[in-house]
């Protein structure tokens, strides 16, 4: 098994692939988002630094999924997030030469990723992820510009709305998964039902 859960910064991705990985039995892949040493310089200088920032990215979490294509025998994985996270990011953030660069090296590397067998949208209104912005604390997303979340928003709402791929749609705004929350169990039982859906012949 190779779930997915997605959805734009702060609606709870990695909440929900804990919960999801502890309730399954399979193994949590986490995406290592500090140690990108381009990124608090990326908040600081959107247009200077967004090339360097976008290639650290799509090269890690490539080293992260392309172990996926050899599926172990038993268990399986929770990551929270797809490697199609990546040109939505770049697509609002590169342009020109930077952008066809970009998109070559992509192009050339996601075939190399499994698609997941679920993926989780996560979709949530701008205030609300702010508000979840604010609430964890990492030191380069203070300030974060509403207009970009606005604009992420919408470039997962056109990407989803093509996923070629099994998908689960959530309101993360209605729900609360987070450790204690009263919907943990109602979101598992989600996910359970999806899977055996699509599991059955």
């Amino acid at each position: 098994m190779y779930l997915a859960v997605e959805g734009p910064i702060g609606v709870g991705k990695t909440t929900l692939a804990r919960l999801l990985a502890e309730a399954l039995g399979a193994e949590p892949l986490l995406e290592v988002v500090e140690e990108n040493p381009f990124l608090p310089l990326f908040y600081q200088d959107r247009q200077r630094y967004a090339f360097k920032a976008q290639v650290f990215f799509l090269l890690s979490r490539f080293r992260q999924l392309a172990p996926l294509r050899e599926r172990p025998l038993f268990g399986g994985v929770v990551a929270d997030y797809l490697l199609d996270k990546d040109p939505i990011f770049a697509s609002l953030n590169l342009e020109g030469p930077e952008w066809d660069l970009y998109l070559a090296l992509y192009r050339e590397l996601s075939p190399k990723v499994p698609p997941p067998d679920l993926t989780v949208y996560l979709k949530a209104p701008v205030p609300v992820l702010l508000e979840r912005i604010a609430r964890r604390g990492r030191p380069f997303e203070r300030g974060m510009d509403p207009a970009y979340l606005e604009a992420l928003s919408e470039a997962y709402e056109r990407h989803f709305a093509r996923y070629p791929h099994p998908l689960l749609v959530l309101e993360a705004a209605n729900l609360d998964f987070s450790p204690g929350g009263p919907h943990r169990e109602e979101v598992v039982a989600l996910v359970r039902a999806h899977l055996a859906k699509e599991e059955t012949p």
